[in-house]
């Protein structure tokens, strides 16, 4: 029979494992007290009490919940709520200036580096800053500004001035030196204003007082036939006493050698630094940091790729992209307000998308192709489709008008009749005057040469879903 002695010993190696764990003072006490307590059930059921303990605190159980490490899900957006749209809308529009240009960090400090380093010796200098339209040029010279303002109160010298000229908004090319002029006191009272400016930069006593930062903005509008306001603005900085800093912004990325040769003469010739286009990773970041501060998903994630790949694709315009997404937003709107309660929209889709940029992208000649009476976009149809199949890009109207019958007796299958030749002939007059068609001369009009004046890609864009022509596909070809 067992022992008292030899129980004790089996509940100690039941014990043992929580011995050899526990370090702390309370577990050693805890344990001699097993040491002495006699084996009982009750004291089967308390180790079976703290297994089940220890399972429910398995590190299996997620802890994330606990310390928030699993991303927040963001809140839905309700395209239903007015004030939600009208600040979608608000944060897509081309006006809405955002606090920061992304993807142009590099070029903003190489324009804020150099005008710091003119301002530190104080000395003149010019450069040139272009690039194709909304890649973010006279948005970035507007930050370069702000930030060049911050630092030379930061450096405890408020002696900077700035001034910004778009010259869309001047009169006459010559009033952009009365613009710059407004920014300085006294004159020389000479008879013009350039010379007044001249008079300032040239002698040590009209010295201005400030560092003068002048932003030229659509700098192509003052190309004249002599080139001589151009030439005259970039000579201002080459004075003896300037003390201004001139950036000009243009399109034009070759306007310094193509209208200021003079100044590679004198050695003086304005650094160019080339804003890029936006690539489809750009545009796409770009977007995400200005919807950012909303809080909620406007655009599914394939959409806005699809968006960003269409127009970096095109021009990479971000004007562009802008005007797309607020489209995109619209035709939501209004599915929306034709929609029953019921549904639910959440997102802006693919297929929206894809309208709006259909839309955006579409050729300036479909509209006037859509707008044509049923003969003569029928006329414009055959006339590809026999270009195709003749592989040549001429005809005469006795072939086309041919084609013609033959392409309405397949679609109308013969319910309806054609126009007769002269009606015919009349018709693709009415194109030609329209420039959509050119006609030749001929002594009989069945010989008349006949040729595109638009791409047929445009035709095919046109046709495209066109209930009466079914079977054009193959234009686009």
């Amino acid at each position: 029979m067992p022992t008292l002695r030899s129980a004790s010993s089996g509940l100690q190696l039941r014990n043992k494992r929580p011995k050899s764990d526990s370090t702390t003072p309370s577990k050693k006490r805890s344990s001699s007290r097993f040491k002495e307590t006699k084996a009982t059930p009750q004291s089967d059921d308390a180790i079976g009490k703290i297994a089940k303990c220890k399972v429910i605190s398995s590190p299996t159980t997620s802890r994330k919940r606990l310390y928030g490490d699993e991303p927040v899900q963001k809140v839905k957006w309700n395209p239903k709520d007015p004030a939600q749209m009208k600040a979608v809308k608000e944060a897509l529009h081309v006006a809405t200036v955002p606090s920061n240009v992304a993807c142009r960090d590099t070029e903003q400090n190489i324009i804020f580096d150099f005008c710091k380093e003119c301002f530190k010796k104080e000395r003149s200098g010019s450069l040139y800053v272009c690039g194709c339209p909304g890649t973010g040029k006279t948005l970035s010279l507007q930050i370069v500004k702000s930030k060049l303002l911050t630092w030379s109160k930061e450096v405890g010298h408020d002696m900077l001035d700035a001034v910004s000229i778009n010259c869309t908004s001047l009169a006459d090319t010559s009033e952009i030196f009365s613009k710059i002029l407004e920014k300085f006191e006294g004159t020389c009272n000479p008879r013009s204003p350039l010379q007044q400016l001249q008079c300032i930069f040239s002698k040590r006593q009209s010295l201005p007082p400030k560092m003068t930062l002048i932003i030229v903005d659509e700098m192509d509008y003052l190309i004249t036939r002599d080139r001589s306001v151009l030439h005259d603005l970039f000579m201002l900085t080459t004075l003896p006493f300037s003390r201004c800093i001139l950036i000009g912004i243009a399109n034009a990325i070759d306007l310094a050698d193509r209208f200021l040769p003079k100044l590679a003469s004198l050695n003086c010739k304005p650094p160019v630094i080339t804003f890029r286009a936006y690539n489809k990773d750009q545009i796409y970041e770009i977007i995400q940091e200005r919807l950012k501060g909303l809080g909620y998903d406007v655009f599914d994630s394939l959409s806005l790729e699809f968006c960003a790949r269409k127009v970096a694709a095109a021009s990479g315009d971000m004007r562009k992209v802008l005007a797309v997404c607020r489209r995109a937003v619209e035709l939501l709107e209004a599915e929306i307000r034709d929609s029953c309660e019921l549904q639910e929209f959440h997102t802006v889709t693919f297929d929206l998308m894809d309208k709006a940029l259909s839309k955006a992208f579409k050729p300036k000649n479909v509209d006037t192709i859509l707008s044509l009476p049923l003969h003569q976009q029928i006329i414009l149809y055959a006339l590809v489709n026999l270009f195709n199949r003749s592989k040549k890009n001429y005809t005469t109207i006795g072939e086309l008008n041919k084609t013609y019958n033959e392409t309405w007796k397949s679609i109308h299958r013969n319910t309806r009749t054609a126009i007769g030749a002269a009606e015919f002939i009349n018709m693709c007059q009415g194109l030609s005057d329209q420039s959509l068609l050119k006609l030749g001369q001929s002594k009989e009009e069945k010989l008349r040469r006949v040729t595109l004046t638009v791409d047929s890609s445009d035709i095919a864009h046109a046709f495209k879903g066109n209930r009466f022509i079914q079977d054009c596909k193959h234009l686009a070809e």
